[in-house]
């Protein structure tokens, strides 16, 4: 069949093409416009997978349409089904983890208050050492101060009491055994 004088496998490929270039550019450049969906109840609106369901859809046909001698809305209809199946695969299994994974590695520098961690650069009285904090995603270290104004060895555990720009100052961490009543 040839809508509007053109083959439906030039059709397909050119579909193919834009949907393909435009899928590559939307999740390359998707952060800078700070575009993330549709919403939370609306996930299959995401355009990634639109973009990704169009590009299957259009190779699915392409190749259909040259290597087979079936009906167009056979065609049609196989390749929609092909390309809802691996958008679904795609989802599940790498979108949705992707967007958990990413939301558990971030951390603000307020959350490190209250934090335990252990001195690896001695903190001199009034300068600067470097603090390690250890957490489920990892280990964190930042630059630190000491609260108190006392010089605080290599290896001592320190408690976070707050962070000023960027930098933590910390305060020898007492565990609850050496307090008496």
């Amino acid at each position: 069949m040839e809508p509007f004088s053109i083959p439906l496998e030039t059709i397909y490929l050119y579909g193919l093409i834009i949907s393909g270039v435009v899928t590559v550019l939307f999740v390359l450049f998707a952060d800078v416009f700070h575009f993330h969906g549709a919403g939370d109840g609306l996930a299959f609106l995401n355009p990634v997978l639109i973009f990704a369901f169009l590009t299957i859809l259009s190779a699915c046909g392409y190749l259909f349409e040259r290597l087979s001698s079936l009906h167009y809305l056979l065609i049609f209809g196989i390749s929609a089904v092909t390309a809802l199946m691996l958008v679904t695969l795609l989802h599940v299994f790498v979108l949705v983890p992707l967007s958990s994974a990413e939301e558990s590695l971030v951390y603000k520098e307020s959350d490190l208050q209250g934090r335990v961690g252990t001195v690896i650069t001695s903190i001199p009285r009034d300068g600067y050492g470097e603090v390690m904090i250890e957490s489920i995603s990892g280990r964190i270290a930042k630059p630190a101060s000491s609260f108190d104004r006392v010089a605080i060895p290599n290896g001592t555990n320190v408690l976070v009491v707050q962070v000023q720009n960027g930098v933590l100052e910390v305060s020898v961490h007492k565990p609850l055994e050496s307090f008496t009543l």
